[in-house]
């Protein structure tokens, strides 16, 4: 029986002996600088309760959370699993002091290094404007972006990206420096060189595409497709006559467009914003017909005539032998641009766009029918015959 007793006891001293060691080998051997993880167990408003896998639970203090004086609760949630500098051993009361901050500023580095090499794209969020650009803080760890980086497009006010956060791309990275420099205009081209190559895939004469004004030119506006920039010409803006782009559209403006042609080698796109639908060439001849008197305003002089709009988008030419009666040199001694005036229909050939006009034959009593005159028994007619009436009551 005192056998069977020693044998017990040996046994169970072995079993402990045993499970002393297995919680000693679970147990992480921690030491003050040490990096390590934590999950995240409880939050209150001072601080915040880690599991780091020890015999005493890590405390992270709100000094030590982060260096934006953020509430706990924004940055954290229970189970969350982060990154931990341990400060000390034991805070007096057997817990395990811990900085987040400090983990951050480390590790983040180390992520910053790899971002760098692999090119990767990452959020940031914009803090304030500085002297040429504005800064943003990744971990703790302050980053710079040049005013030239924000955007692809001129940035007037750089006050307008505080508070967002934008995707970027590390351009420059000295780690023993600390100097961060980010770009997200990279990320722009590189997003608009894949919209681009989806552009060209999809395009088609004849379509409409919507797209955003982006600049004005003397001969037109350029207009962003997602990817490209294509050109509406003047004349292509509106059927009436336009001298400056303006007239019609303005940058920022969202636009409807039809795909006019496009050249991929030469990277050109010609759009048109007038509705082809709408052409008042379309309905010139339910409109008009020959020898109709219509008023119209002189838009442009020449040196062989004068254009008349009769309706926007529809002009005719009045010839220089067809604006008055008597000679002239230049058609600028009897019409002005703005001029209206009325003008007879003299030849009309929609399909080649084509509207002559004579400012002389509709002059009231021009085209008098000398006809009724013509009744005399020899059929012939003499100028005291068409005269007469026109003389009645002169002295001679």
């Amino acid at each position: 029986m005192e056998n069977n007793h020693v044998e017990e006891i040996t046994m169970e001293e072995i079993t402990m002996e045993d499970a002393m060691k297995d919680i000693d080998k679970s147990m992480k051997r921690l030491r003050t600088g040490d990096i390590i993880k934590g999950k995240v167990m409880r939050l209150s408003e001072d601080e915040v309760l880690v599991n780091i896998g020890y015999m005493s639970d890590g405390i992270i203090t709100k000094e030590e959370l982060s260096d934006d004086g953020i509430d706990t609760k924004d940055i954290l949630k229970p189970g969350d699993e982060i990154d931990l500098y341990i400060l000390q051993m034991d805070d007096g009361e057997g817990n395990v002091l811990l900085s987040k901050k400090m983990a951050d500023q480390i590790v983040v580095w180390d992520e910053l290094e790899e971002y760098y090499a692999l090119g990767k794209a990452f959020d940031v969020s914009i803090k304030e404007v500085v002297k040429g650009g504005v800064t943003a803080s990744i971990k703790g760890v302050r980053a710079f972006i040049p005013a030239s980086q924000l955007s692809l497009n001129y940035v007037e006010d750089l006050n307008k990206y505080v508070g967002q956060t934008l995707k970027v791309k590390l351009i420059e990275f000295d780690r023993e420096s600390k100097k961060v420099i980010l770009s997200r205009k990279e990320i722009e081209q590189r997003e608009r060189d894949k919209k681009k190559k989806e552009l060209w895939n999809t395009l088609k004469k004849g379509e409409k595409r919507k797209g955003v004004v982006t600049r004005l030119a003397k001969f037109g506006a350029f207009v962003d497709l997602g990817g490209a920039d294509g050109l509406i010409h003047l004349s292509d803006l509106s059927w009436k006559r336009v001298l400056d782009p303006g007239e019609v559209v303005s940058v920022g403006d969202k636009v409807e467009v039809y795909v006019i042609d496009f050249d991929e080698k030469r990277n050109r796109i010609s759009l048109g914003l007038k509705d082809i639908q709408e052409d008042p060439w379309n309905d010139l001849i339910r409109k008009y017909k020959l020898n109709d008197t219509v008023e119209g305003k002189v838009v442009r002089i020449t040196n062989f005539g004068a254009f008349i709009e009769i309706e926007p988008g529809l002009e005719g030419l009045v010839h220089i032998s067809q604006v008055t009666d008597r000679h002239i040199a230049n058609v600028s001694e009897v019409l002005s641009v703005g001029d209206k005036i009325k003008v007879k229909i003299i030849e009309l050939k929609p399909e080649e766009r084509k509207l002559s006009l004579s400012a002389r034959e509709a002059i009231e009593g021009h085209n008098e029918d000398y006809s009724k005159y013509n009744d005399t028994d020899n059929g012939e007619v003499t100028i005291g015959d068409v005269l007469k009436d026109k003389l009645k009551g002169l002295k001679f």
